[in-house]
This record gives structure tokens, C-alpha cells and sequence, in this order.
């Protein structure tokens, strides 16, 4: 899997890609907590091209073998320069917010999403990381655990929709400032 910067603001193909995936992905999201309110899930094209974020695409490697979907059938592989995942984030000197995690469906359980956190934190460096997930999003919740992200507490953005917000400290061991819901 190779790990790369994405730019969709400039590139209506990624941007295209990157909207399919993420569309799936809250999709899978929306179901597991029980709510389709999560406001990415409907964000147009332009929105996501328009919104100022960095952006990493997780794409399958040249020489790698191709992503299976298990649920495909026939199965049609994804070959190498496929978009199977993405995530975005906003920075500042302190701290590294993240924005949006999407991993395409038909490729979790694959490390996807693992690689492309670990990827952000290394870039993060001292700074403190923050992100939030649907609260019944027990995967996500495992996933961000796994790396040492604490509760911070649960957010109600929408009457029902309930968020569950994390930091991972920085090096000096202080959380930057909770984010808005």
C-alpha cells in the first residue's frame, strides 16, 4: 500500500474517487450508529474539493497484489493506483485535528485505515492529535484506542447524532484544547 499526498481541490479525478469512497464509508458509518446525519455523508463535490484540508490517499502499490472484495462476485480486483482509503486533517503548530478517516468497503479489515493513521502521527510529530467518531462506531473507537487516543468526552452535535472526541497527547503530555463539536 503506498501512502501518498492527495491534493482533490485540484484534481476532479481524485476528488471524484475520493467522494465515492467517502460516501461508502459514512454509508457503513451511518449504519452502525444509526444515524445518516453525519454531514461529510452528504457533502457534494464541490464541498469536498472546496474544504481546506490535507489530504493522504492510501493506494494500492505497483508490484502488490491487488485488493480482493470479498463481497464481489465475480471478484474484480482493485489493481495497483487504485484509491482503497483516505484521510484528511487541518494543522496548526500545536495541534493536528482529524478531519475525516474513509477506508472503501469492499477493502476493510485490510489495514487500510491503520497505515494512513499511523501515517498522520508521524507527521503530527510532538503535536497533540485530535479526532471524533460516532460514538456506536466500535471499530473506530478500537482503531483510535489501539494508537493511545483517550476519551475526551461525548458531543452532541445534532439532537441524537452523538460523537465520541479523542486526543492523543503531544510530547510535552498536554491535550490541546477540546475541539466544537
Amino acid at each position: 500500500m503506498d501512502i501518498r499526498e492527495m491534493k482533490p481541490g485540484r484534481d476532479e479525478t481524485v476528488a471524484r474517487a475520493l467522494l465515492r469512497i467517502q460516501r461508502a464509508a459514512y454509508a457503513v458509518e451511518a449504519a452502525l450508529i444509526g444515524d445518516d446525519r453525519i454531514p461529510v455523508l452528504h457533502e457534494s463535490l464541490d464541498d469536498l474539493r472546496a474544504a481546506s484540508l490535507h489530504w493522504l490517499g492510501a493506494v494500492v502499490a505497483e508490484g502488490e497484489p491487488p485488493v480482493v472484495p470479498a463481497e464481489a462476485v465475480p471478484a474484480r480486483p482493485y489493481e495497483a493506483g487504485r484509491l482503497v482509503g483516505a484521510l484528511a486533517w487541518t494543522e496548526d503548530a500545536t495541534t493536528v485535528d482529524i478531519d475525516r478517516l474513509v477506508v472503501d468497503p469492499v477493502a476493510h479489515r485490510r489495514g487500510i485505515g491503520r497505515a494512513l493513521v499511523d501515517a498522520v502521527l508521524t507527521r503530527a510529530g510532538d503535536r497533540t492529535v485530535l479526532v471524533a467518531t460516532g460514538r456506536a462506531n466500535r471499530p473506530a473507537r478500537a482503531l483510535y484506542e489501539s494508537f493511545g487516543f483517550t476519551t475526551l468526552g461525548d458531543a452532541e452535535p445534532v439532537p441524537g447524532l452523538w460523537i465520541t472526541r479523542y486526543t492523543r497527547p503531544g510530547a510535552d503530555g498536554r491535550a490541546a484544547a477540546t475541539r466544537p463539536a
